[in-house]
């Protein structure tokens, strides 16, 4: 149907600007009526020429999602149907993307569909945590305090995930220019010296020699260099797409010496909070683990989690599989362990998530801080030693001269 734009003067003089969905401007004007507004303007919505192109369109952001679904708790806990609010917040969206999705989530709502069920038709935007969660909200009758506990669940996995990426996008960032300026000075830099050192005459010294010799290299095969990185980053990625290559690339990052301890944190922070919000909002423990295994991110952990699963089916307990993994402490086995015997595991897993988030923060500020001096070291280290290597045969003239 098509949008009417329609501008309207209250009675504080103040103009308000805003958009209807109806099949005419008649409907238009009669709907605006129910409301009590009558428009001093109103016209037909230009339409976008590119609104069906998925890739002109703005991306839904964890941003945008969080603050419908907190939004929403809030209408929902005043007392507001699911569909009023649905349609409030689709008409309010600024993002047109997010807009359609919602308007199209509150008319399969409207059809029949449960919340839940409306939600696992955009799947990328919300996952099987996000509709597991809601669908026990619905059947427990606790829909606004589910949408209150998953907003902060998803305020602090962006987080947590910022973090990761503040500690691995630093050395990539560094590492590259770093490559870029060595690059730069073996293919453009080092062929001048090495012309001028042609015209002396004399051999080398070995230093000097090996620093031409790695230029040539690099000036001769560069291409083929680009495209050797190129095809194995391609390659590696394919491979992790596979199950076995994805398990393997997995359980060596865990092992790997400075970010395998982080990423274990963040491993256990993320199956604590996601399983421990997931119990407390009453979804059962199983389906509970399936879903933590669903969006652990990492194969060890997630074959982890499914054991444990397989270990209630057989009536044994959580904690058990948990410590066979060898992925998670101690302290958080015991914690649980303790949380299962006392009635108390989504508070126990909810803390220790806590413990861990602030573990993972101290993690990545011990890491960059570790980081920058080596980085500064190599690239100090690789350039002057570049420089001594071309500086050779000047002192050695120099000496000839002077001798």
């Amino acid at each position: 149907m098509p949008i009417y734009v329609w501008e309207y003067k209250n009675k504080a003089g103040m103009k308000i600007k805003d958009e209807i969905e109806a099949k005419d401007e008649k409907t238009a004007l009669a709907l605006l009526s129910r409301r009590n507004i009558k428009p001093d303007k109103i016209k037909e919505k230009p339409k976008d020429i590119f609104e069906n192109i998925a890739f002109f369109q703005p991306k839904v952001t964890t941003r945008d999602i969080v603050i419908f679904t907190r939004q929403l708790s809030t209408m929902i806990d005043a007392g507001l149907p699911l569909i009023q609010g649905l349609d409030i917040l689709g008409s309010q969206q600024e993002n047109p993307t997010f807009r359609k999705v919602l308007k199209e989530i509150k008319t399969d709502v409207e059809s029949g569909l449960t919340f839940a069920e409306a939600l696992k038709k955009f799947p990328k935007l919300f996952d099987n945590l996000f509709c597991n969660m809601v669908a026990a909200g619905e059947m427990g009758g606790i829909l606004d305090d589910v949408l209150r506990r998953l907003a902060t669940y998803m305020e602090k996995a962006e987080a947590l995930k910022g973090k990761i990426k503040s500690a691995l996008n630093y050395p990539i960032i560094v590492l590259s220019i770093s490559f870029a300026v060595i690059a730069i000075i073996m293919i453009f830099v080092i062929p001048v010296f090495s012309k001028m050192f042609e015209d002396f005459g004399s051999a080398l010294p070995l230093p000097t020699q090996i620093v031409v010799n790695m230029s040539n290299f690099l000036k001769s095969y560069f291409f083929a260099i680009v495209g050797g990185i190129v095809i194995l980053i391609i390659a590696l990625k394919k491979t992790y797409q596979t199950e076995k290559g994805r398990w393997v690339m997995d359980k060596m990052a865990l092992r790997a010496p400075v970010f395998g301890p982080l990423l274990k944190k963040v491993a256990v922070a993320k199956f604590s909070r996601t399983l421990g919000t997931l119990i407390n909002s009453g979804v059962p423990i199983i389906d509970a683990l399936n879903v933590a295994a669903g969006t652990a991110g990492n194969k060890i952990v997630e074959y982890a989690i499914r054991d444990v699963k397989n270990s209630i089916s057989e009536g044994r307990t959580i904690a058990q599989p948990l410590m066979e993994s060898g992925i998670f402490p101690g302290m958080v086995v015991q914690m649980i362990s303790v949380g299962e015997t006392t009635g108390a595991l989504d508070a126990m897993l909810n803390k220790i998530a806590d413990f861990y988030d602030e573990e993972v923060d101290t993690a990545v500020e011990g890491l960059t801080s570790m980081i920058e001096p080596l980085m500064i070291t190599f690239l100090g280290g690789f350039i002057g030693g570049i420089i001594v290597a071309m500086y050779l045969p000047i002192f050695k003239m120099a000496g000839a001269v002077a001798g």
